[in-house]
């Protein structure tokens, strides 16, 4: 799987239904990943959910990764997960996804970054970079993170833009993990196409 391009953050908030259809035209519009976040939900809904959008996903050859939860990935048979502080040790998620990705998040730390590079994660994400919507206290990654070789690709999260998008990339981000301003966008579809465009 090639991860470079948009990586689109299913939103909290919305009823599934919304969410679904906003990433059908996410696909449609052209993105490297999609990202099953829920924070809330019982378990039997959340595995609904993250099936339905698994399907979405396979019938376009794009990767489906589940925020936090490894055995929720495995269960719907997702092309991997992404864990955060606190969500448990990579090198045990390593263990069980097999193949799968792993990603994980890094904040605005470089030290992090390598020893999840050394547990076997497939990317890291530095972030937030800008003010985020999504996280208003998050703390800020600097773009300096992004020029620092690593073996695997670098993913940008927190208050991306198409705007700001440019800057991102051009500091050595790979993917852009984008919540509010490809799902909130009146027109899903073309504002995936539109930061398509910024990786051709």
């Amino acid at each position: 799987m090639t991860l470079r391009g948009l990586y689109a953050i299913t939103p909290e908030g919305p009823e599934f239904a919304v969410i679904e259809a906003r990433v059908r035209a996410a696909l449609e519009g052209g993105v490297a990943a999609v990202q099953y976040r829920a924070k809330s939900g019982t378990a039997a809904q959340r595995r609904r959910e993250a099936a339905a959008l698994g399907r979405l996903c396979r019938a376009r050859g794009v990767p489906l990764i589940v925020n936090d939860d490894v055995e929720l990935a495995l269960a719907v048979d997702a092309d991997g997960a992404h864990l955060g502080r606190g969500d448990g040790e990579l090198a045990a998620a390593r263990a069980r996804l097999g193949t799968k990705l792993l990603g994980a998040s890094c904040y605005d730390d470089l030290a992090l970054a390598r020893r999840a590079v050394a547990a076997g994660a497939d990317y890291i994400a530095f972030g937030s970079v800008f003010p985020s919507p999504t996280k208003p206290q998050a703390v800020r990654a600097p773009l300096s993170l992004f020029s620092t070789p690593l073996p695997v690709p670098r993913c940008a999260i927190g208050g991306i833009t198409l705007e700001n998008a440019p800057l991102v990339i051009a500091a050595g981000a790979q993917l852009l993990a984008v919540v509010s301003d490809l799902f909130d966008a009146p027109d899903v579809r073309r504002r995936a196409l539109d930061y398509g465009r910024l990786f051709t």
